[in-house]
């Protein structure tokens, strides 16, 4: 099967890509308005806290503005198991400077159906954000990820990233 990369910079027709085989189309294209109230429900399934507030905020800034380095993108589409609809989100940015670091694009938010899991669809997310990242002329992307966070870790490390160069550092402000 094909996923089909609908293009999410300039406006040209897309292109195709194949990745895995898999029993599912799936479309990654950018965030529409219409597609918020799937994403705060899928991240409410997922971590049991409700953020509405949240999400519509970060759809104002990733998903209306700044739309050469800042992406928010949607799969959407079939997945066995998953039926037809919302599969997943990607955000990300282009961030640059930060601790003398080169521009590199940043993910911070990553969810997938959890019925839809292990059908490619976190892998599509992931290529379609990394080709903006490409287009936008940056050369390496970068996130984080909780120490205990395996299903998280597990994912990010079969797609290939590695250790970075700076180590997360904390103090609690009791």
């Amino acid at each position: 099967m094909r996923y089909e990369f609908l293009s999410v910079g300039s406006g040209d027709a897309g292109k195709m890509q194949e990745l895995t085989e898999i029993n599912s189309a799936v479309r990654v294209r950018r965030v529409r308005a219409a597609d918020i109230s799937h994403v705060i429900a899928l991240d409410t399934r997922v971590t049991k806290i409700a953020k509405a507030e949240y999400w519509n905020d970060i759809f104002r800034r990733y998903g209306k503005q700044r739309n050469s380095e800042r992406f928010f993108l949607v799969a959407e589409g079939r997945a066995e198991g998953a039926g037809p609809g919302f599969l997943g989100f990607i955000i990300g940015e282009v961030r640059a400077w930060e601790f003398g670091s080169s521009p590199c694009g940043w993910v911070f938010a990553l969810s997938v159906e959890p019925k839809a899991r292990l059908h490619g669809i976190g892998s599509a997310l992931l290529e379609a954000i990394s080709a903006e990242f490409r287009k936008a002329g940056v050369g390496k992307m970068r996130t984080m990820v909780a120490r205990d966070g395996r299903l998280p870790l597990l994912f990010f490390r079969s797609e290939g990233m590695i250790a970075g160069p700076y180590i997360q550092l904390e103090k609690d402000l009791d």
